[in-house]
């Protein structure tokens, strides 16, 4: 229809415009924040560079729903002071209709928005952030010593000297298997245990093992079915603290499944998980949002609708505060926690576009 294409003609030039401008500011914020360092460190130019551009997706990310909210109500309330919505009206064509290509272009860039997330702005991050800390002298260390880590609800517990993140290798690591009841079964020991990408399981090298009979512990032959069961990922391992929000869906997955095999809390983690397939939604509200909110009055509609807009989507940010904190702790289910404000502002989105001017 000749109105799709005519509103899809103004709005995604200003959209991608928008976009490239915010996520330029955002990257040059970054620089100016660390230029003083750079400089003091004697950074060479092509290297800030490089660490601008593995920026750049992550800027994306987050310029997209404020390049699209302010795309939508900056072309809605264009065409409110034009009169060119009253004309639209009286050919018979409702609001709903109208914006229904805007609806549809919000909801693809949303699931757009989840992908580049897990599949580009995650590991560019990542690239960014480590070479960031190198160049400045902040490089962290993997490697581990004196860990011990607790799996498949308490029946498993590793123990190991020490972890070398380079080649994913335990080294003077004890295994220790309890029942149902949390009584030994056996331990083993082995010098070096390696990770097998392919099986996801460990490898042991020079292993013994100990098993309990009776009352005294005595050297057996190792069990396979013992050594099958060694599937914690080498990820737990690390000297580091995993933030679900800087890891992949798989990765968050991973490290959620050991918290929960190993008894340990996980609300706080798994409403963080959920809420990274819920939040890329917020595209889609706020242009749900532009568009309930544009042509309120009819002096200053683009300074008042672009207001409103925002006062809205800040109340999304507060309100999803609220109840990531209440999930938190466990006033609340994790999924709830994430999917709450997506729904609530999509029924508020819904009752503002049935009160709009038609």
């Amino acid at each position: 229809m000749k109105f799709v294409q005519y509103l899809i003609r103004k709005l995604l030039p200003f959209f991608l415009g928008s976009l490239i401008f915010i996520a330029l500011i955002l990257n040059l914020v970054d620089l100016f924040m660390n230029i003083s360092r750079y400089l003091e460190e004697n950074v060479p130019a092509k290297q800030v560079l490089t660490v601008m551009l593995y920026y750049i997706p992550k800027t994306v990310w987050y310029a997209a729903p404020i390049a699209f909210l302010f795309s939508v109500t900056y072309i809605l309330s264009d065409l409110y002071a034009s009169n060119e919505m009253v004309a639209l009206f009286a050919s018979g064509i409702s609001l709903l209709k109208f914006i229904i290509p805007i609806l549809i272009l919000g909801l693809a860039s949303s699931f757009g928005m989840f992908f580049l997330e897990d599949k580009l702005v995650v590991s560019t991050l990542e690239k960014k952030q480590t070479l960031q800390k190198t160049l400045l002298g902040e490089q962290e260390n993997a490697n581990n010593d004196n860990i011990v880590v607790i799996s498949d609800n308490s029946k498993i517990i590793y123990k190991a000297k020490r972890y070398r993140d380079s080649t994913k290798r335990l080294e003077n690591v004890y295994f220790i298997f309890r029942d149902d009841e949390k009584n030994l079964e056996a331990i083993i020991f082995s010098s070096s245990a390696l990770w097998n990408e392919e099986k996801e399981v460990w490898n042991l090298q020079n292993a013994t093992q100990y098993t309990k009979i009776g009352d005294t512990l005595e050297i057996t032959s190792v069990d396979k079915n013992l050594t099958a069961r060694l599937t914690e990922s080498y990820e737990i391992f690390r000297k580091s603290t995993v933030n679900i929000e800087s890891v992949t869906v798989q990765e968050a997955k991973i490290y959620i499944e050991h918290l929960q095999k190993a008894g340990l809390p996980f609300y706080e983690q798994l409403s963080v998980y959920y809420k990274k397939f819920a939040f890329p939604f917020i595209l889609f509200i706020s242009g749900f949002l532009a568009v309930g909110v544009t042509g309120k009055t009819r002096k200053n509609v683009l300074l008042i609708s672009l207001s409103l807009s925002i006062v809205a989507v800040v109340l999304f940010y507060v309100f999803q505060m609220i109840t990531m904190v209440l999930a938190k702790t466990e006033v609340i289910t994790p999924l709830m926690g994430a999917w709450l404000p997506d729904i609530v502002f999509t029924v508020i989105a819904v009752f503002l576009l049935r009160f709009s001017r038609t």
